[in-house]
């Protein structure tokens, strides 16, 4: 199972991080430049989601919801049983990051290409990580206040104004100018990502010098670090079973129930690691920490799962029965090569 490339320069700008920490001035120019590439990142969100995508999505309500209670009901829910494990099992800081974990929102990107390679529902995918990423900007930081509290970074109304003007504002700039702007983030959409890319890392080396500076490295030892990946590869089997035969017994469709199975499932590490540094401040180098564990292991997870999904024989039967013998009429765009 390869690992994710950018989770190696994750892990990368962490040991730079940890040899080189930003001091003094250089950690002002770093926070400076963290706080903007945030609000950079969450201005280009708002411009790629297609309002008339997300509408036209409104149509499979039914399966929204089923993810959207997964993704900020369950899992927080599951997060906050996690709390009988400390000191036991998990030491508070780590506690505290693995429960701001659960909250949130699915991811988009991987969502797709599983429910593509498992033969899913695509636009379900799409729809469903596109409105828990919104809806995300708003519910985690309110889940972040109620249950994680002043042991959160201390979080507090001041918090929540500074995720208002840092990410909602600059998410909502970015919906008003799509209409302008839309075609030209489509055209450069590859390069765009490096540049999201980036400044996720400048956000991680920023949290993570914070960390450093103040010498919080010394509190966690391997025997937690595995502690903790056992934890959550136990809270990620129960979210993938819990997914999967819940939407079978909601009477969803086999397409559906994968797209639910992906999106349900899953965390996002791209709108997680800027609200992290927003909500814990200097303490976000161990409050991510859990995120970024997580975040490699559903990948591959759920690349071993999709590819046995494709082979499933219900899927088999389903391509079996497509009308493959009906050739397209004489310049007839079939199905599948007409603009969407």
């Amino acid at each position: 199972m390869p690992i994710d490339p950018y989770i190696l320069l994750l892990l990368g700008t962490v040991g730079f991080a940890a040899l080189l920490p930003a001091r003094g001035t250089a950690a002002d120019v770093a926070s400076g430049a963290s706080t903007a590439a945030i609000a950079f990142l969450f201005f280009l969100y708002g411009a790629r989601l297609s309002t008339r995508e997300a509408l036209d999505g409104l149509r499979h309500w039914r399966l929204h919801t089923t993810v959207l209670a997964c993704t900020f009901l369950v899992f927080p829910v599951l997060g906050l049983a996690c709390r009988a494990l400390v000191p036991a099992v998990l030491t508070q800081p780590l506690y505290q990051g693995l429960l701001f974990l659960t909250l949130v929102p699915s991811t988009i990107q991987s969502s797709i290409a599983f429910t593509s390679i498992a033969r899913g529902n695509v636009p379900a995918a799409i729809c469903a990580g596109s409105f828990s990423s919104l809806v995300g900007i708003v519910v985690t930081p309110l889940l972040a206040a109620a249950l994680l509290g002043n042991g959160g970074g201390g979080f507090s109304g001041g918090s929540l104004l500074k995720i208002v003007l840092q990410l909602l504002v600059p998410f909502l700039a970015g919906q008003l100018l799509r209409p302008w702007i839309g075609g030209f983030i489509t055209r450069h959409k590859k390069i765009l990502g490096y540049v999201d890319r980036g400044s996720i890392l400048l956000v991680v080396y920023t949290a993570f010098s914070e960390g450093m500076v103040q010498g919080i490295w010394h509190r966690v030892s391997p025997a937690r670090l595995a502690a903790l990946l056992g934890v959550e590869a136990v809270l990620l089997a129960v979210l993938l079973t819990l997914t999967w035969y819940g939407a079978k017994a909601l009477r969803f469709s086999r397409e559906d129930r994968i797209a639910i199975q992906f999106a349900g499932s899953k965390k996002s590490l791209a709108s997680g690691l800027p609200m992290a540094s927003v909500i814990f401040g200097a303490h976000a180098s161990l409050a991510v920490l859990p995120l970024m564990l997580f975040h490699q292991m559903q990948l591959m997870v759920c690349a071993v799962i999709a590819k046995r999904r494709s082979h499933d024989p219900e899927a088999l039967a389903a391509d079996a029965s497509e009308p493959a013998a009906a050739a397209p009429e004489a310049g007839t765009a079939s199905p599948a090569a007409r603009p969407r």
